[in-house]
């Protein structure tokens, strides 16, 4: 068992985040969002650099300008690209979809950080295509969702970034976990997505699951919020990642697929520490996080899931992104994690 962290954290410089990631995650680094450095760190627009036409609008909302001669243009040249780079593997023509800079600060640190760690692991991740496609707009604010060719745009950009950063981490010697943040999928089904079918969401997963897995990643969803997870299980994901400290009960609804999966080599993520409850968090304690681990677990295992099929395929992560939390919080939500880690590795390992 190991412990993985999500993603954001809430510093205003790499140096403090990559200390955190090298303090609490040396076996499997990962690579820290940050919104207060700059607003192109924030999960939606970090990953539309080279996406054709996208706007920022007055409102701050993210939109296609699909009406005008540059977006066919820049979407016929996408296209093109994209065969190039997936087809004939042209990974110099993959350089044009990288992630600048600009838009990660920890991106390129980060990767010394896992060459000096010598980590077998290193954490990466997109935000989900799902949750994308119903952000972004086209110039009369419709969702892209409802648009084929908008929405085969975003899975194609993110599909790249995920690439790009695969190769980037293969680069450190390490194998790449690519995680896909999907909090929309929470509202799959309901009345806001009522025309949207689960085959189509599948669909736009399992072409990015795809080429994560056939270039040398592991894929993994996360979802922080009640979820289906029967959708994420049937895209060949290899982790789902849960909000463990509240919606553990939730994933035992699901399993029948759950066991599948478990027995298929997946990988569950237990969310156990809590984040996006920050009063739960200033009164947390290793002791709590042992006995919130234990019930989420027994909620599978009350389903007649074998809890050794459970532990031998399990990580521990908080329960979602820190970036919101104040600094102090956000080390104690790391440190918990790791602490907890340690302490059911000893258990296990003991029996």
């Amino acid at each position: 068992m190991e412990c993985l962290a999500i993603g954001s954290l809430p510093y205003n410089n790499p140096e403090d985040a990559l200390n955190i990631v090298k303090t609490y995650f040396p076996n499997i680094p990962f690579w820290p969002q940050l919104a207060k450095v700059s607003k192109n760190e924030d999960m939606t627009f970090q990953f539309l650099e080279g996406m054709p036409s996208f706007f920022v609008s007055e409102d701050d909302g993210f939109k296609f300008n699909t009406e005008n001669e540059k977006f066919f243009e820049e979407l016929e040249q996408f296209f093109v690209d994209y065969e190039e780079i997936i087809l004939n593997n042209n990974r110099e023509l993959l350089e044009k979809y990288a992630i600048s800079a600009d838009f990660s600060s920890a991106f390129r640190p980060f990767l010394e950080l896992v060459k000096k760690c010598n980590a077998k692991f290193a954490k990466g991740q997109i935000v989900g295509p799902f949750t994308l496609s119903t952000t972004l707009t086209d110039n009369r604010g419709r969702c892209a969702i409802y648009d084929d060719t908008l929405r085969e745009i975003i899975v194609k950009t993110l599909s790249l970034k995920a690439l790009w950063q695969i190769e980037k981490i293969k680069e450190t010697g390490a194998v790449p976990i690519i995680f896909m943040d999907e909090p929309s999928i929470s509202q799959l089904g309901t009345s806001a997505y009522l025309t949207i079918s689960q085959n189509d969401v599948v669909s736009m997963m399992k072409e990015i699951v795809d080429i994560i897995k056939s270039n040398g990643g592991l894929a993994a969803i996360h979802c922080c919020g009640k979820c289906d997870w029967s959708v994420p299980i049937k895209t060949g994901i290899d982790i789902i990642s849960l909000d463990a400290y509240a919606f553990a009960q939730n994933l035992s609804l699901f399993h029948k697929d759950v066991k599948k999966f478990l027995e298929n080599s997946g990988k569950i993520a237990w969310g156990v520490v809590p984040t996006l409850d920050r009063d739960a968090l200033e009164k947390a304690d290793l002791n709590l996080m042992i006995s919130k681990f234990d019930k989420a677990v027994n909620y599978l295992t009350k389903k007649g899931i074998n809890e050794k099929l459970i532990i031998e395929n399990s990580y521990v992560t908080p329960s979602c992104g820190a970036g919101a939390l104040p600094e102090k919080l956000a080390e104690k939500a790391m440190k918990l994690t790791k602490d907890l880690c340690e302490s059911l590795k000893e258990r296990y390992n003991d029996n």
